[in-house]
């Protein structure tokens, strides 16, 4: 049986980010922590059609000190806890290190991918950045693309172009159902 995925960023896609000058930033805190609207609908109805369900996120500003690590735990377990996801997988890098973790690199996918036997070719990459997308592209993934039209890069291109997670969810749910 062939074991699928959906993939999915964190902030933007799972929470919501905080939105500064155009662009989206992390919760700054537990507090800040909002799950957003449809978001506990999307895992039922994409875990109902078969797939695992795995948080891929870049948390550079870990590696830059203005967040620390403990809060992005915090914040991965709280999500777990509230949602049924099979991992939640972290880049703790910032760019200058050129690790292959981070997003656009697709090595948080390979990763899950490796950890639960999953087909690529099968599964999908949600995210509201171009980095999210290009990762997905680079795994093998369907891509789907969540504008919330940030003042930034755009992905070059992407399999679907989506207003919400649960959005996305349903047309996961009807082309594998």
């Amino acid at each position: 049986m062939t074991v699928r995925a959906v993939f999915l960023d964190r902030d933007g896609v799972i929470n919501r980010a905080i939105v500064r000058t155009g662009k989206p930033y992390p919760p700054a805190s537990l507090d800040d922590l909002e799950i957003l609207p449809g978001v506990a609908q999307a895992p039922a109805t994409l875990k109902a059609a078969g797939f695992r369900l795995i948080v891929v996120t870049n948390q550079p500003d870990v590696a830059r000190g203005a967040t620390p690590k403990e809060l992005v735990e915090s914040i991965n377990a709280k999500l777990s806890a509230e949602l049924p996801l099979d991992s939640v997988l972290t880049c703790w890098h910032d760019s200058a290190e050129q690790c292959d973790c981070r997003k656009p690199k697709p090595g948080l996918l390979l990763d899950g991918a490796s950890k639960f036997g999953i087909d690529l070719a099968e599964s999908f990459m949600i995210g509201d950045r171009w980095r999210d997308v290009e990762a997905g592209r680079r795994a093998g993934c369907k891509t789907i693309f969540i504008d919330y039209g940030y003042a930034e890069q755009q992905p070059e291109s992407c399999d679907l172009r989506v207003g919400s997670v649960l959005e996305a969810a349903r047309i996961i749910q009807n082309q594998v159902g």
